[in-house]
């Protein structure tokens, strides 16, 4: 039996509004998150991921509350991140309503707790999110890759873009797995907001380099940057944002098209 691919909106949080940003940076507004969670939910999103972007940053636990309505108002699986750091932390979130946590700064900062969240809570709860970068500036023990005669590695970085790890993102997909993750949530912070496809390159390799679900995120601008990450890579999962909240394209209408691309989807 051939899996079906997700199709899953992102509501990026600051302020308990939705944003969204160019390359992590240049945010604005783009909406109310109970009123978005909602409207994709009845437009048959197959789930939503909630992140409260600055949360790590600010050193703060997540708004509770926002979460707790945006969990009343759907019936779909819902994953919460932002400024998780403990076991605590991830409590809060799943009994808040969120039925998966995710976790990026916290699990680099502190990679047993992913562990820690794994036998406490499941593997299936479980979400690494990684931010990576393209670095033209070679290390040893990295990932090289050459593109346009240009050789460069993803680096991953945390506190929402704006810090470097000096990690390869290959070799802390892989340890995420070990560890005990369910799910990678990969963003190319090169690809965010850009609208001109998703960086096939890096999700492939991370596909290929781990055996759970990968969801890819950053530079979906339209339906056919879907379609091409699906065939390129044998990604489960395809996040978007921009084109959900500015209504470019419907969850609905993204998903028929998928289908008759003969993408295998849940209409």
């Amino acid at each position: 039996m051939t899996l079906t691919k997700r199709i899953i909106p992102c509501l990026d949080v600051k302020n308990g509004r939705v944003v969204k940003g160019l390359h992590f940076e240049s945010i604005k507004d783009a909406g109310d998150p109970v009123e978005l969670a909602e409207k994709y939910s009845n437009e048959g999103a197959d789930e939503l991921i909630f992140l409260d972007i600055t949360a790590s940053d600010e050193q703060r636990e997540i708004i509770k509350d926002l979460v707790q309505k945006v969990a009343s108002v759907i019936d779909i699986p819902f994953t919460v991140g932002g400024g998780v750091k403990s076991l605590e932390d991830a409590r809060n979130i799943l009994l808040n309503g969120a039925d998966k946590v995710g976790i990026n700064t916290g699990a680099i900062k502190n990679p047993k707790v992913i562990t820690e969240l794994m036998e406490l809570f499941g593997r299936q709860c479980i979400v690494v999110a990684i931010d990576a970068k393209r670095n033209y500036d070679l290390e040893d023990n990295v990932t090289v890759f050459t593109e346009n005669e240009k050789k460069f590695w993803f680096e991953v970085f945390i506190y929402g873009g704006k810090k470097e790890t000096g990690i390869d993102a290959i070799h802390w997909a892989k340890k995420a797995e070990n560890l005990g993750a369910g799910e990678i949530l990969l963003t190319s912070i090169d690809k965010d907001g850009t609208k001109d496809g998703y960086d096939i390159l890096l999700t492939k390799f991370i596909v290929d380099s781990v055996s759970i679900p990968v969801i890819a995120s950053g530079g979906c601008g339209k339906p056919d940057d879907i379609v091409n990450v699906f065939k390129k890579s044998n990604v489960d999962a395809a996040l978007a944002a921009s084109i959900f909240h500015y209504e470019t394209h419907g969850v609905k209408g993204v998903k028929k098209y998928l289908k008759e691309k003969e993408i295998p989807v849940r209409l």
